[in-house]
């Protein structure tokens, strides 16, 4: 009875409370053969019953039904009883004017409460004509007894209904202890993923056969297959929008108003993170309490995820400290350029995980970018135009880009991401002294690859490879300084003799050629030493031009230049100088000549060294000059 209105109850109670005194009566007088009808307050007929003794021969041919109790006198005389509440009785003859009509004597008594409210009438019909007296006294004892069986029929009902209540209550109690019990297990994740994965198992166990669904905000990867990223293209009616944007639960109609769906957001303490999609299938919501419950495990599973990022991010930081620590010790143990790129590119594909990853050099004095490292190698020592794809974006801007699908956004063309088919790209400046030197791109096949985390991090990285970039190429103009002749151009004789004793430990021959101007004081005397200078850069330049490129060309003093010619013979040697020798002969103004000393050693020589190779060309020069100039001598 519960959640039945309140005259419902009522009724049904009074219709109980009636069986149980006329079960009562027949067992106190099981002889007698009086029918008991009851109505309620308002007048209207509930029930009868006829006391009808077993083996009885004295039973009416005509019995006793509804229609009885809507014949006269007797609604003559239930009138006035219900008029001035009171006791009335009456004769009735059933069936009215029939020849084997029954007498019947007939008892009203009104029925109240203890609060003396009129609650039902008590109706007796015996075929035995009684003294009024005596049916006065019985009605009122059977009113007595049927306003007990009232009260006791209400106690049990009040009993009863409590009891449903209390049952009641236990089962949300213990459904809550549940609920809070699997809310827990949400929170044991410190996994992002695994968080998901618990949600979905609690929901399928509590509303098996439903359709859930979960999207994420395209900041928050997930690698759950069932787990869908949110689409923000989406119009204001779509409710997966409507339920993120606006942080609560949406139910989602057709056009005739039929529930579709219910969207419940999946919200932490600093924002939403997704949403959680029920498919209703049927066109019929699911009850409040359900719905209730999965409002409950979204926002738990919200919160629980958001511990679970915050748990990740809080680690990642860590490692990526870690990691930039490591890296800048690892790039600042070289000075070299190329290492420096090799394991730049090489590390940040193992820091993002990537699939590819390339580094290009912005060329000094040009318009050109240049690969110096690349996954896959096919791309390296590629030229490409400054302005030129992601690159070249990222030069104009000096700031870094992030796609996430580069086949949904081709504004931009890319050979090396169609060449390697990425979607997801990270492109980044290499700053140096607020320019830019360099790019790093890095790439992934899948698209919604990389997250913004991760494009902070190469934002960070590529600082610190700038850093080791700038100090590497400081370092290499530093020692060309230190390896070079300022005014020639050429090789410093210190960088040319350490160069010919490591020659001299691997190579099985070489040749040496030293160069004299000819009368060079001189051109110094009658033009002036800018002029003499202008000479000697330019043989130094014909000097450059005549040997190969694996060659060495230095100065080694004043006018005199050598040059040291790895694996080759004192002939071949001759033929270079005296190539030297015509050159400047017929290309300097104004015109000069050179004498040249040339000197060889081979593995099979007894003293082999640095020193013996350079004072034999000395002398053949020596003896070049003493013999006419212009002209070369071996020595």
């Amino acid at each position: 009875m519960v959640g039945m209105p309140h005259q419902d109850r009522l009724a049904a109670t009074m219709s109980d409370a009636f069986r149980t005194f006329v079960t009562e009566m027949q067992k106190r007088m099981p002889g007698r053969t009086d029918v008991y009808a009851l109505f309620d307050s308002d007048g209207g007929y509930r029930l009868h019953y006829t006391h009808d003794p077993v083996h009885s021969v004295s039973a009416p041919a005509h019995p006793v039904t509804a229609e009885t109790f809507q014949a006269e006198p007797f609604t003559t005389a239930f009138t006035a009883s219900r008029r001035d509440r009171s006791f009335r009785t009456a004769a009735l003859h059933w069936p009215p004017l029939h020849p084997e009509a029954h007498f019947y004597a007939v008892a009203i008594l009104p029925v109240f409460s203890d609060d003396n409210e009129l609650i039902a009438y008590l109706v007796r019909l015996t075929d035995n004509e009684p003294m009024e007296t005596e049916t006065t006294a019985f009605m009122q004892l059977a009113g007595i007894a049927l306003t007990a069986c009232i009260r006791t029929e209400t106690a049990e009902h009040a009993s009863r209904e409590l009891r449903v209540r209390i049952d009641e209550q236990e089962r949300r109690a213990s459904r809550k202890e549940a609920q809070y019990a699997l809310a827990m297990q949400i929170h044991l994740h410190n996994d992002a993923d695994q968080v998901l994965t618990e949600l979905m198992r609690i929901l399928e166990l509590l509303l098996p056969g439903r359709l859930f669904e979960i999207y994420l905000s395209h900041d928050q990867y997930c690698s759950i297959a069932s787990v869908k990223p949110l689409q923000f293209r989406q119009s204001d009616e779509d409710s997966r929008f409507r339920a993120f944007t606006e942080a609560r639960l949406v139910v989602g109609t057709d056009e005739e108003g039929k529930p579709l769906e219910a969207v419940f957001p999946l919200r932490g303490n600093q924002g939403v993170y997704g949403v959680l999609r029920l498919a209703i299938a049927d066109g019929m919501q699911p009850e409040a309490e359900t719905m209730h419950s999965i409002t409950m495990l979204a926002d738990t599973a919200g919160s629980a995820f958001e511990n679970a990022r915050l748990y990740e991010q809080s680690n990642r930081l860590v490692g990526e400290l870690r990691l930039i620590n490591e890296i800048t010790q690892r790039l600042n143990q070289s000075l070299k350029l190329h290492d420096i790129y090799h394991f730049a590119s090489t590390e940040l594909r193992n820091i993002f995980d990537a699939d590819f990853s390339c580094i290009l050099e912005l060329e000094k004095g040009s318009s050109e970018l240049i690969v110096r490292a690349s996954e896959p190698a096919s791309f390296f020592s590629e030229h490409y135009a400054v302005d030129y794809g992601f690159s070249g974006r990222v030069i104009a801007t000096k700031e870094p880009v992030i796609i996430s699908d580069y086949h949904a956004d081709s504004k931009v063309r890319s050979v090396w991401m169609e060449s390697t088919n990425s979607r997801s790209l990270l492109a980044c400046p290499i700053m140096v002294e607020g320019g830019v030197v360099g790019v790093i791109l890095v790439a992934h096949r899948r698209a919604n690859y990389f997250s913004y985390d991760n494009y902070k991090l190469l934002q960070t990285l590529s600082g610190h490879i700038g850093l080791a970039v700038s100090n590497a190429s400081l370092h290499a103009e530093v020692r060309k300084m230190v390896q070079t002749d300022r005014l020639t151009g050429l090789y410093a004789r210190h960088y040319l003799d350490d160069q010919i004793g490591s020659f001299q430990k691997k190579d099985y021959c070489g040749s040496l050629i030293v160069v004299d101007i000819d009368d060079f004081k001189k051109v110094n005397d009658t033009h002036g030493h800018q002029v003499g200078d202008r000479v000697l850069i330019h043989v130094s330049s014909i000097v450059r031009s005549c040997i190969r490129e694996g060659d060495i060309a230095s100065r080694w003093g004043g006018e005199e230049l050598a040059v040291y010619l790895s694996q080759a013979t004192k002939e071949q040697a001759m033929h270079v100088a005296e190539r030297i020798r015509r050159r400047v002969l017929t290309e300097t103004s104004p015109k000069v000549s050179v004498s040249c000393g040339v000197s060889d050693w081979n593995w099979e020589d007894e003293k082999i060294s640095v020193e013996s190779l350079f004072y034999r060309a000395d002398m053949a020069l020596y003896k070049a000059k003493h013999s006419g100039k212009n002209r070369i001598c071996i020595g």
